[in-house]
């Protein structure tokens, strides 16, 4: 896997460099520049699969120069590495395969690296298409297509949602969830909502609750009295 380094900080080009050196096979630096239009020169001269990007920049930012290598066929992915979280809903947009907050941390690099699984195709193809939600797992930043979501879970200050890869925390609270999805989910309790597409069916406890069932994964969620008769609606029309 072949991967270029792309930092305006000399010591953060380096010490990247050296982080996939320790990671080793097949992972190779094939080369480090400072900003984002000799990232985009270096693409369009040689095969890349991975660009590890820093977003703040002089010149052509990360943001930018990614939309630039969309563009190339086939295109690089691109890993975004920033001290600053508030830049990824843009860094997501801009097509970034993935996120990483400085300091980066060796593991944190053998993540993002391993979920670039096809990185000479466009972040496009490798997802199921459709949307895709925003979340924190690990310490990163991550994006996950709505397609692989079984159900959303309000806990604390955050809501967990459960998609096919585990667990993750969004900071979104489920009434924007339910503005932005709209019948893509339905409400089971005050506190869950699920995507009837991934129900299975209802279970009844021994004290007398109802559960939602999932399809692939062993979760239960308890379905409330107000929003049981909608759940069993939908499993009658044949939404789950």
């Amino acid at each position: 896997m072949k991967i270029l380094v792309v930092d305006d900080e000399a010591p953060a080009r380096a010490y990247l460099a050296d982080l996939v050196g320790r990671l080793g096979a097949p992972y190779q630096v094939v080369g480090a520049v400072a900003d984002g239009e000799a990232a985009v020169a270096r693409c369009e001269q040689e095969e890349v699969d991975v660009v590890l990007m820093d977003i703040r920049m002089p010149g052509m930012n990360g943001i930018e120069a990614a939309r630039r290598l969309a563009a190339l066929d086939p295109p690089p992915a691109v890993i975004f590495t920033t001290a600053y979280a508030e830049h990824a809903l843009p860094a997501f947009e801009a097509n970034g395969a993935g996120y990483l907050l400085k300091p980066i941390r060796e593991e944190k690099l053998r993540e993002a690296l391993e979920r670039v699984v096809r990185p000479t195709r466009p972040l496009v193809d490798r997802e199921v298409a459709g949307p895709w939600i925003t979340a924190r797992f690990r310490g990163n930043i991550e994006r996950i297509p709505f397609s692989t979501v079984h159900y959303f879970r309000a806990d604390s200050k955050y809501v967990m949602v459960r998609h096919d890869g585990g667990e993750a925390l969004i900071e979104a609270s489920l009434k924007a969830l339910e503005r932005r999805f709209g019948e893509r989910l339905l409400r089971i309790h005050r506190n869950a909502l699920v995507r009837p597409e991934r129900v299975k069916g209802l279970v009844r406890r021994l004290d007398g609750r109802t559960e939602v069932a999932f399809d692939g994964i062993d979760d239960r969620l308890e379905a409330s009295r107000r929003h049981l008769p909608a759940v069993r609606r939908m499993l009658r029309e044949g939404g789950g």
